[in-house]
C-alpha cells in the first residue's frame, strides 16, 4: 500500500466519522431531548427549553462536529493526495459552504456568532447584611 492509498483511506475514515457523528447525534439528542436536557449555560432567569428547542440544539452540535470532520477530511485528500488548482478551488468552495453553514448554525444555536464573546452574567445580589 502507498502513501496516496493511505492518506484515501484516512480520508474516507475520516469522511465516515463525519457522517457518523451525524447520524449517532440526530439520535442520540431525541431521548436527551425527550429527558428534558437543557444547556448548562442557560442564562438566569430564562425560561426552560421546550422539547423542540432542545432537540434543535442538541442536533444542531452533533451537524457542527460533523461538519468539522468532513472538511477535515476533504483537506486531507485534496491537499495529500491531489494538490493540483482545480482540486484546491473546489476545495476552497467546499469549505466556504460549509464554514457558512458552521456559522449559521453556530448563530442558530447560541444566538450570537461565533468571534463574539458570551454576554456576561449579571453578579449575583449581595447578601443581605448578616444580623
Amino acid at each position: 500500500m502507498d502513501f496516496r492509498h493511505i492518506i484515501e483511506a484516512v480520508g474516507e475514515f475520516v469522511d465516515f466519522a463525519g457522517v457518523a457523528v451525524m447520524v449517532i447525534g440526530a439520535l442520540i439528542s431525541i431521548p436527551m431531548a425527550l429527558r428534558g436536557h437543557q444547556p448548562r449555560n442557560l442564562p438566569a432567569g430564562a425560561d426552560r427549553l421546550s422539547f423542540y428547542r432542545s432537540y434543535r440544539q442538541l442536533l444542531g452540535r452533533s451537524i457542527l462536529l460533523g461538519l468539522e470532520l468532513l472538511v477535515a477530511a476533504d483537506i486531507i485528500r485534496t491537499v495529500a493526495v491531489t494538490p493540483t488548482f482545480e482540486s484546491v478551488g473546489v476545495l476552497a468552495i467546499i469549505v466556504l459552504i460549509r464554514t457558512f453553514l458552521s456559522f449559521s448554525l453556530e448563530l442558530e444555536i447560541t444566538g450570537r456568532w461565533p468571534w463574539q464573546k458570551e454576554s456576561p452574567k449579571p453578579a449575583e445580589p449581595a447578601a443581605a447584611s448578616a444580623r
